[in-house]
């Protein structure tokens, strides 16, 4: 993704394209998700999450998503968006095997409860992508050998 730089894209305009190539369809399931409840907080989850953070230079998706996974982990109580950003950490890059160096990691910092959970987090999303995609797709169980 292109760090700001298009002067005629709004931030919920960058904000969509940056989600798009993150989450991808996870994504936009969590914006569709608060169309009823709450449509400006879809709006302001676009812009300034995605549209001003996300889109910024200096760190590319691959380390702010590396970045993010471990944040969500030792928070302890997000994980269906710890969910969202394993998906999104294979979609810009990450290999299983990273993903879960990552949260092992978090046994020093955050606990070993939160590194538990975040790897129960991610068992989960590979075995429903595996399910999804069979498992010779991206980001399969081979990754992690």
């Amino acid at each position: 993704m292109n760090p700001i730089d298009n002067a005629t894209e709004t931030r919920l305009q960058r904000g969509q394209r940056a989600l798009a190539e993150i989450d991808g369809e996870a994504g936009e399931a969590v914006v569709r998700s608060l169309a009823d409840i709450a449509p400006d907080f879809a709006t302001y989850l676009l812009e300034f999450p995605f549209g001003d953070i996300y889109s910024r230079p200096g760190l590319s998706l691959r380390e702010r998503e590396i970045a993010t996974i471990g944040a969500l982990c030792a928070m302890g109580t997000a994980r269906p968006q710890l969910e969202v950003h394993i998906r999104a950490g294979l979609n810009v890059g990450l290999t299983r095997e990273e993903i879960v160096e990552i949260l092992m990691q978090m046994s020093v910092y955050a606990g070993f409860p939160a590194a538990l959970n975040g790897l129960s987090a991610a068992k989960a999303v590979f075995a429903a992508l595996d399910s999804e995609n069979g498992p010779d797709e991206v980001g399969s169980a081979q990754d992690i050998s």
